[in-house]
């Protein structure tokens, strides 16, 4: 079934009121009012408000710079050829290249009038104030995502707290049968969240409002980051011990207290305590367990600093 976005709706609708406007205003050229519309309708209010302004002035200058080369060497089809190569390094000089479609619309204008007259030039600035004027307004309105996020939310730590367990069940049991699809799935669910925070941060976020979404998923892409580290210190552990299984019930413990960041103090003395049980103990009689016990030593680090990223 054919699916419209909401996008999409707002891009018709203002090339419509674009076109409308300059119509009932009696401008030459008007449906360009339209396509200047339909260029800066962008995914955000930051892009849109960045697009018209580049276009804004890469019109201006493209009606100017153009009206001056056609004057200087003539209004034929080569005079582009001039045209474009000093104006083109021009509007990337200033930043402003994304104007350079807008204002070959305006270029094309002038070529075609021909001559020089004050009316034309309000003519084509009430065509640029239009059509970019109205693409501000339609993409001013942007859709709440708050209910993707919350469930990108849910979802990321779902997965954090799976992973954990299976940490867990592995400290306390050597149970090896998982897969880690639960880690590849949270580096692709992270990714798609961060993308969809970053838009809703320039939607939405003021100078005032702090990007939370974003703040909140920067942590979780620090989690996954000490989960990947960990895994590599779990691997090589080879044999229950007390140690692995005191560390193990923590980990158990944490994934059930992820959502809860009042409590890390909490974690963090519980960890301290363990830390400092297992200094008490007697020193490794093999090589095995010596290495088993640096692992989880070097895995306590790791834990410490997820605690901080709660």
């Amino acid at each position: 079934m054919l699916k419209i976005g909401f996008r999409t709706i707002k891009t018709a609708v203002g090339v419509s009121i674009s076109v409308l406007l300059g119509e009932l205003l009696g401008l030459q050229n008007f449906a360009s009012a339209g396509i200047l519309t339909l260029l800066c309708v962008q995914k955000s209010r930051k892009r849109s408000i960045q697009a018209a302004v580049s276009r804004f002035f890469a019109c201006l200058g493209g009606m100017f710079i153009s009206t001056g080369i056609f004057e200087l060497i003539g209004y034929h089809a080569y005079s582009f050829l001039v045209l474009l190569l000093l104006f083109i390094p021009l509007v990337v000089r200033f930043k402003i290249q994304e104007g350079i479609a807008s204002s070959a619309v305006i270029m094309m204008h002038v070529y075609m009038h021909g001559k020089v007259e004050a009316s034309f030039f309000l003519n084509e600035f009430l065509i640029v104030v239009i059509g970019l004027g109205v693409a501000l307004l339609v993409n001013w309105y942007m859709p709440s995502i708050d209910r993707v996020l919350v469930k990108y939310q849910e979802e990321t730590e779902r997965l954090i707290s799976a992973i954990l367990l299976e940490i867990a069940n592995y400290l306390k049991s050597g149970y090896t049968l998982w897969d880690g699809k639960e880690l590849l799935l949270l580096e692709d669910t992270l990714a798609k969240a961060r993308s969809v925070a970053a838009l809703d941060a320039e939607n939405h976020r003021t100078i005032d409002k702090r990007n939370d979404y974003g703040i909140f998923f920067e942590n979780k892409r620090r989690q996954y980051h000490l989960l990947e580290r960990m895994l590599p210190m779990v691997s090589r552990i080879t044999a229950q011990m007390e140690q692995s299984n005191r560390i193990g019930d923590f980990v158990i413990q944490l994934s059930e207290q992820l959502r809860q960041p009042d409590k890390s103090g909490e974690l963090n003395d519980k960890l301290r305590t363990i830390r400092e049980y297992h200094k008490q103990l007697p020193l490794p009689q093999t090589r095995e367990e010596f290495e088993n016990r640096a692992s989880l030593f070097t895995m306590a680090n790791e834990l410490e600093r997820f605690i901080d990223t709660i």
